[in-house]
């Protein structure tokens, strides 16, 4: 079996474990939805920059992470588009609080380009920005289903399986998941399409979510099973 992800941060114990578990999917339906989780300014900032000089001006950049996973999330999106499969996005309500707001108040000096740049921090980049018949879903916690239309809006669509794409993969990537689940949805995450600040944070969640809410796997069958649904006319 090809090298996961996570593979490399698993103890014996765990290896042991998991070799004794069914090699079993938790499968997809027949109606997908393309659920992209919160690809704004806040993580990407302006430019591609390592981690630990991004967040000198983004203080919660993802650094290259968010960079590298952005054609992948451009190959998905474009392809769910050419399919006319549902593709919905989510970003922060403005109004909510944000970890970035103390960085803002303990620099004066630098205080009013902080401001500005507060105030477009939740806007999707333009690489991946919402068109005409897209929704944008604004929510006030991790889960892009907390709060918001988002069930109601899936549940009147037909939708049975969610593609996640979008940041952090331990945040709120992992609680839309998890919420999905609970929500009775079958959910899939591209590997490649997922990214978070902290490599071994990133891994460990992916391995916690295949193991328990979701198929973990590559960005090709994903696009395969897309096709296979809109070749069905279902």
């Amino acid at each position: 079996m090809a090298e996961r992800v996570w593979d490399r941060f698993l103890t014996d114990q765990d290896r042991q474990h998991v070799g004794r578990l069914p090699a079993a999917r938790m499968g997809v339906g027949k109606r997908p939805a393309l659920l992209l989780v919160d690809l704004y300014r806040w993580v990407f900032g302006d430019k591609p920059e390592p981690l630990m000089e991004a967040i000198e001006t983004w203080p919660s950049s993802c650094g290259m992470a968010g960079w590298d996973a952005l054609p992948h999330i451009q190959r998905l999106l474009a392809e769910a588009r050419r399919l006319g499969i549902p593709v919905i996005h989510t970003t922060t309500l403005e109004s909510v609080p944000s970890w970035n707001d103390g960085v803002l108040r303990g620099n004066a000096v630098d205080a009013p380009e902080l401001r500005a740049r507060r105030a477009r921090g939740n806007q999707i980049i333009d690489e991946v920005a919402p068109i005409p018949g897209e929704m944008t879903i604004l929510k006030s916690a991790p889960s892009a289903f907390w709060g918001t239309p988002l069930a109601g809006v899936l549940t009147g669509l037909g939708v049975d399986t969610v593609i996640v794409a979008g940041e952090s993969t331990s945040g709120c990537v992992r609680a839309s998941v998890v919420d999905g689940k609970t929500s009775r949805l079958k959910m899939v995450i591209p590997e490649e399409c997922v990214f978070d600040r902290h490599e071994a944070t990133h891994a460990l969640n992916l391995f916690d979510l295949e193991q328990k809410y979701a198929d973990v796997i590559p960005l090709d069958e994903v696009i395969a099973y897309l096709r296979s649904t809109a070749d069905s006319g279902l």
